[in-house]
C-alpha cells in the first residue's frame, strides 16, 4: 500500500477503523452507505430485534447480487456466442 489512509466506517452502530489504500476510500464509503440504507429498510420492513439477524440479510441479498451478476453475465455470454456463431455461418454461406 503506498500512503496508507485510515478511516473509520460505522455499519450498526458499530464503528470499524481501517487502514486501506486510498483509492478503496470511495468504494468502502459507498458500500458502507449502502449497507446502512438496506439495514434501515430491514427494520422498518420487518421485525428484528437482533442486529445480526439484519446484518446476515444483508450479507445474503449482496450475496445473491453478485451471484445474479454472475449469472447474468454467463447468460449474456452465451447469446453473445450464438449470434456470432449465427452470423458466422451467414458470412460462410454467402462467400460460398
Amino acid at each position: 500500500m503506498s500512503n496508507p489512509l485510515k478511516i473509520k466506517l460505522s455499519i450498526a452502530d458499530r464503528v470499524y477503523p481501517l487502514t486501506i489504500d486510498p483509492g478503496q476510500e470511495e468504494g468502502l464509503r459507498k458500500a458502507t452507505k449502502k449497507i446502512e440504507e438496506m439495514i434501515k429498510r430491514f427494520e422498518k420492513s420487518y421485525a428484528v430485534r437482533d442486529k445480526q439477524d439484519v446484518l446476515a440479510m444483508c450479507a445474503l441479498q449482496f450475496a445473491a447480487q453478485v451471484e445474479q451478476k454472475g449469472i447474468d453475465s454467463q447468460n449474456d455470454q452465451v447469446q453473445i456466442e450464438k449470434k456470432l456463431e449465427a452470423l458466422n455461418q451467414l458470412l460462410q454461406d454467402h462467400l460460398a
